[in-house]
């Protein structure tokens, strides 16, 4: 390659990526309850639930509701969305359950899981972190995709 030739920079971007970028995220603005972003207009990177940051990962800048996103876009996020919720799922399970104890919801809510009292910023940011590896080990072979 010539020197005045610019180098590739496309590349694949795994859901693995978008969840660690959302985990990157929350490092660097901060993290959130009860909203996607916290309310805020003097900045255009506020602090982040789970699912924001994975939103801003997955399109590059805050939206206030996924049917912002493009269709692209919206698979994306809803892809990470979804690794994140089976990570859950495995270590982290809550269940809605009637008032007969039926299961209402089998999945667990990366909303009530984010919006817990209990929950800390760096719970969320391993456990983002750590869905991503688990993603990584499912889907792909020594750093290629399946």
């Amino acid at each position: 390659m010539k020197a005045t030739q610019n180098p590739p920079t496309a590349g694949t971007v795994t859901i693995a990526d978008l969840l660690r970028m959302a985990a990157l995220y929350l490092r660097r603005h901060g993290w959130h309850q009860g909203t996607y972003y916290r309310p805020t207009t003097d900045t255009p990177t506020p602090p982040a639930c789970v699912a924001g940051a994975i939103g801003i990962a997955a399109a590059g800048h805050r939206v206030q509701h996924f049917s912002q996103l493009t269709p692209d876009t919206l698979g994306d996020y809803l892809a990470a969305l979804d690794a994140f919720v089976d990570y859950l799922d495995t270590t982290a399970p809550v269940f809605l359950v009637d008032e007969d104890g039926f299961v209402i919801d089998e999945h667990t809510s990366p909303y009530s899981w984010n919006d817990d009292p209990a929950r800390t910023a760096e719970q969320v940011i391993t456990a983002l972190e750590t869905a991503a590896d688990e993603w990584d080990d499912l889907h792909t072979t020594g750093g290629e995709n399946r």
